[in-house]
């Protein structure tokens, strides 16, 4: 019933949707060269957790950090030097506030010992990204794996694609659309917030002199805004850590979206989800208050969007033998 040139093709093009090329990852891309893979970044985060709660949301933002500049590649991790100028690390949104760093380092050692060579460090980043937010209560996922890493690192990147605290909701969209990202991924991964801290800093000028007001930003709570105000003080200590939700700071449920219904966002850019008249982000906040298996859902659909931005594949790159450096250098 088929011609000669009809069934090669066909049979080629199931033979491609079973086996996928180099150029595409997959979930079981280290089955047979590193099978426990999985195991061993769990047990490392799991064990970082015990001694650190705040190191699962801090890996999560590494990630995105991560994959927001020149896509998922690992050059975030790289140290200045050698080849390396100007590095990630130094930008103004990660500057001493990167953490979870060690984390990945001794993932990275364990795998050196289990199968050399083998693991980039771009999917050890995105693997403990998934442990971090599953053994915290959250979605789990099967994160699609075959990254490489790169040979470069993007400091102006850095500097100029990660959203900002300060930038409004029509300007985050724009960063997100720009890496293939829709309002859907932006208003679910801003679901991260359910756990974790955010310095005085990103937020204390909603407290006091909003917009050069000289008032407080009408949209916070009230009895939020004093709880705020008395942790961050006119001209105090910008670095002190506030929790993004105050009832379960260290869970990853949907209690940030429930929080911003009762104007309870801690970073401006947080509240604009539900505050900015007119935006197509209000009715998704609403569905992820009100429906938590609809946010977790969704929020591991988002992860796998943007762990696939640009990755480095097949000849691309290499996989550093230590994630702080260039290979040789």
């Amino acid at each position: 019933m088929f011609s000669t040139t009809v069934l090669p093709a066909i049979i080629f093009l199931t033979l491609t949707l079973l086996y996928p090329s180099n150029g595409q990852l997959n979930a079981t891309f280290y089955s047979n060269t590193c099978p426990n893979v999985l195991s061993i970044v769990k047990n490392a985060v799991q064990q970082a957790l015990q001694s650190d709660s705040r190191v699962g949301a801090s890996l999560l933002r590494l990630h995105f950090h991560d994959c927001i500049v020149n896509g998922c590649d690992a050059s975030i991790l790289l140290d200045q030097g050698g080849n390396i100028t100007q590095s990630e690390k130094d930008a103004a949104p990660n500057s001493n506030s990167i953490r979870g760093l060690d984390v990945i380092d001794n993932i990275k050692s364990s795998l050196e010992s289990s199968c050399s060579g083998v693991v980039s460090c771009a999917d050890i980043v995105a693997l403990a990204a998934e442990s971090s937010v599953s053994l915290s209560g959250g979605p789990s996922w099967n994160v699609l794996l075959g990254r490489r890493d790169s040979l470069t690192a993007n400091q102006a990147g850095a500097n100029n694609l990660i959203p900002s605290p300060f930038e409004s909701l029509a300007q985050i969209t724009t960063k997100f659309s720009n890496v293939g990202l829709d309002t859907t991924d932006l208003v679910a991964l801003s679901g991260a917030h359910t756990f974790g801290r955010a310095r005085c800093q990103l937020f204390s000028q909603r407290l006091f002199n909003f917009s050069g007001s000289g008032s407080p930003d009408p949209t916070l709570n009230s009895t939020y805004l004093a709880t705020l105000q008395q942790n961050c003080p006119q001209n105090g200590n910008g670095s002190t850590l506030n929790n993004f939700d105050p009832s379960t700071p260290d869970t990853f449920d949907n209690n940030y979206f429930s929080n911003l219904l009762i104007n309870m966002g801690l970073l401006q850019t947080d509240q604009e989800l539900l505050s900015t008249n007119g935006s197509s982000t209000i009715s998704i906040v609403n569905n992820f208050a009100n429906n938590q298996t609809a946010f977790f859902n969704q929020f591991a659909q988002s992860m796998i969007n943007m762990g696939n931005i640009s990755p480095l594949t097949g000849n691309q790159g290499e996989i550093r033998i230590d994630c702080k450096k260039v290979n040789g250098s």
